[in-house]
């Protein structure tokens, strides 16, 4: 299975529950916050004007928005759009494989754990370029392979990653002339058998192996998110 096939991810995100029921493992966390910390790379750059792209249901362009910075977003579902709008932030449906905006249109974008999902992911990235100022920044976000790898054991058809930390950095430094790296992980303890298998099923529109869970309850399951910060 791959994360960005366009059907699975589609069916995916029309509705919000898979996404709600994946976060709610998120109870049994430990270590750093990364959307918090996704929102303060943002902004530390003092935007004037953000793009977020795979905006979901707008927290983070809210967030954003909240601190007086004016926001772009877009979604590919229309369902994400509608929950992002219901927060007030200005939002639409569109590819960022090809972004309706001017060249320089942005001084910073953000790519929360999305690059992962689009078929081609080095055309998104050169968009995201192109849309940025001179001295733009992106910020993009996505978890390194040992990311749920406790988890990823027990299930068949762990889907792989188009945007990770082995194949991202080189793709961010084909269009950026600086890319710092951040980390921001930590653990998911699952309590029960229960947790765990709540969890698989949330995500079963993007991957459908099955679970081999045996007596490994509970299940301490690593984190391990990534902020890149790349800069133009």
């Amino acid at each position: 299975m791959r994360l960005n096939d366009p059907a699975s991810v589609a069916a995916e995100y029309a509705s919000e529950q898979g996404l709600l029921d994946r976060r709610a493992a998120y109870r049994h966390a430990e270590g750093p916050y990364a959307p918090a910390l996704a929102v303060e790379a943002v902004l530390e750059g003092r935007p004037r004007r953000v793009l977020e792209v795979g905006c979901g249901p707008g927290e983070a362009a809210a967030a954003i928005q909240a601190a007086g910075v004016e926001v772009q977003a877009i979604d590919s579902s229309e369902r994400m759009v509608e929950l992002a709008r219901e927060r007030g932030v200005d939002a639409r449906v569109a590819d960022v494989q090809e972004l309706p905006f001017e060249d320089a249109s942005f001084d910073c974008a953000l790519a929360a754990w999305m690059l992962y999902h689009v078929p081609d992911v080095e055309r998104a990235v050169s968009e995201l370029a192109r849309v940025l100022q001179a001295d733009g920044r992106l910020v993009a976000v996505t978890n390194r392979r040992e990311h749920l790898q406790e988890l990823a054991r027990l299930v068949d058809d762990w889907p792989e990653s188009s945007f990770d930390d082995v194949n991202g950095p080189p793709l961010l430094r084909r269009h950026f002339g600086k890319v710092e790296e951040r980390d921001v992980g930590g653990w998911i303890d699952f309590p029960d058998r229960d947790a765990v298998v709540a969890y698989v099923d949330a995500s079963r529109q993007l991957f459908s192996g099955a679970l081999r869970l045996g007596a490994e309850v509970p299940l301490r399951v690593r984190r391990a998110p990534v902020i890149y910060v790349a800069t133009r």
